[in-house]
């Protein structure tokens, strides 16, 4: 993907490999887990400054020269007001001093002082602790120095070099890692599968806020409007935080994160809030998420068994069911575990099933995530199976009538590939998916869905009854040139590679173990 961006946008943002190579400079003396969020907070810095200034010229050619210092002459416009000691002008007068990482933290605290809005988003006191080699900085000054963020406002260029630089960022850290990022093509077949044209849009776990970048996108390509979606996000990272509230500012995109990084099982920052829509990539198989005797009589599981202690799936599943507005309707993301566990989860999901919620189960291909190469799930949950379809212009569409029934969908031998090891959902893929899930919704257009094998199925609520309420796409889907021993091949890479994973951490732990005792004089020799 990172390739396509590159040569589809080249004439606009040529310079993005010598502002990489700039950046990956810095890897002598910074974790990669902290130098994304140097760079990404002077890319930031320098966005906020060119639209300052473009707003400052405006005044003085209207002849309100007198006003190019007042704050409200540019929050007015949406503009970030900057002082002096802020500006990128300042920044760069001083790039090569030695006290240079003091300024750029002067710059951030005084912008986020000056503007409530950005209260919580920028690093505190962020570049003085890293301890920065002053001429590395200064070279990743100049080459951010050259990005002209206003040449061009309807290709998005800073946009474009955020959302670049998060996808470098996230495939360098790889597995285990890189959880702010969901990859953009997987983000954009949830958008046009629950189409969010207006109302509220929910992400209790939004990492660098993605998800609701190309949601707006998604409406404003269908002739929608931005001014009709109203964004809230919960992160419990404080650093992946600050990004998406960074992000977020770049986009223009209002939006309520709440006061602080914050857990949203432990402290849910929207407590009252009924969404529209729900879109979500949750922690795969996140372990002790709560104590054993903590949450036990949440509102959220009301009606429900209290999801267990030894994974969250089901907790996300009944946090985002319970955020649900009369219509609303989610879209997000699940390791495959969760379409089939037994005890708890098994009852949970019964109760989902017979409750009339889940609306569609599409498998997704491996190697679409940089955190993980196994096979993941897209849930889609509907609070009301049987809701009026409208576009975006409030006229009605067609009426759903699928309320005793789900789609299964695999697309496991669906994507195109890039950067070698990954893969991503063309345009074409997704509209093979979403014209066939749209189809089976509308009841005037029955006649052109058909159950295909080794693609699509539509099953009764009493065949997943009959089945035990397993929701795993191959139980269902017929296959043809796929027969039981590729299943099972399949199966058993998937399985592969995660005990491989496991045993990898697994040994690390156990060299960290051996490394502690032996420093406390206790060496154990194997």
């Amino acid at each position: 993907m990172v390739e396509y961006l590159m040569a589809k946008v080249k004439k606009q943002i040529s310079f993005e490999d010598a502002l990489w190579g700039a950046c990956d400079k810095l890897r002598g003396t910074v974790e990669p887990a902290e130098y994304k969020h140097v760079v990404l907070s002077l890319i930031f810095l320098k966005f906020v400054n060119d639209k300052f200034e473009t707003r400052r010229k405006e005044l003085i050619a209207d002849g309100k020269e007198k006003y190019v210092d007042v704050q409200s002459f540019y929050t007015m416009k949406n503009v970030f007001f900057l002082p002096e000691v802020s500006r990128w002008s300042y920044i760069m007068q001083n790039a090569k001093q030695n006290d240079i990482a003091i300024k750029i933290d002067t710059a951030l605290s005084t912008i986020e002082k000056q503007n409530p809005s950005l209260r919580g988003a920028l690093p505190d006191n962020y570049y003085s602790r890293l301890s920065l080699d002053v001429s590395k900085l200064a070279s990743l000054l100049d080459e951010i120095n050259n990005i002209q963020t206003d040449a061009d406002k309807e290709n998005d260029i800073m946009g474009r070099v955020y959302e670049y630089f998060l996808t470098k960022f996230a495939i360098q850290e790889g597995k285990g890692k890189g959880e702010f990022y969901t990859p953009k093509s997987v983000v954009n077949l949830i958008a046009e599968m629950i189409e969010p044209y207006k109302g509220k849009i929910y992400d209790p776990c939004c990492g660098s806020g993605g998800m609701f970048v190309q949601s707006l996108k998604f409406v404003e390509s269908h002739a929608g409007s931005a001014k009709d979606i109203s964004v809230y996000g919960q992160e419990g990272i404080t650093t992946t935080y600050k990004m998406a509230k960074m992000n977020l500012a770049i986009r223009g995109i209002p939006c309520d994160l709440g006061e602080k990084a914050a857990n949203s099982f432990t402290n849910d920052l929207h407590p009252d809030l009924r969404a529209d829509y729900i879109m979500a990539n949750p922690p795969f198989n996140q372990k002790d998420w709560r104590a054993e005797n903590e949450l036990v009589d949440d509102a959220r599981w009301r009606g429900y068994v209290v999801p267990p202690t030894s994974n969250a799936n089901y907790g996300w599943i009944l946090h985002m069911v319970s955020k649900l507005s009369t219509n609303g309707v989610a879209g997000f993301l699940l390791a495959n575990g969760a379409l089939s566990g037994e005890g708890q989860e098994l009852e949970i999901r019964k109760q989902l099933i017979e409750n009339n919620l889940v609306e569609a189960i599409v498998i997704l291909p491996r190697n679409l995530f940089y955190t993980t190469n196994i096979s993941v799930t897209l849930w889609i949950i509907n609070k009301n199976k049987k809701a009026r379809i409208v576009d975006h212009n409030g006229i009605v569409k067609n009426y759903r009538n699928r309320e005793e029934e789900v789609l299964f969908m695999d697309l496991r031998q669906m994507g195109s590939p890039f950067e070698k090891k990954y893969i991503e959902l063309t345009q074409t893929d997704r509209d093979k998916v979403t014209g066939t899930f749209h189809s089976w919704q509308q009841t005037d257009t029955y006649k052109d869905y058909n159950d295909i094998p080794e693609f699509c199925y539509s099953a009764t609520k009493k065949e997943i009854a009959e089945k035990g309420y397993n929701l795993v796409p191959s139980r269902y889907i017929e296959f043809v040139n796929r027969d039981e021993t590729e299943n099972f091949e399949t199966s058993m890479k998937q399985l592969q590679s995660e005990l491989t994973e496991l045993f990898k951490a697994e040994e690390e732990n156990k060299k960290e173990l051996l490394a502690v005792f032996k420093e406390l004089g206790y060496e154990i020799k194997l």
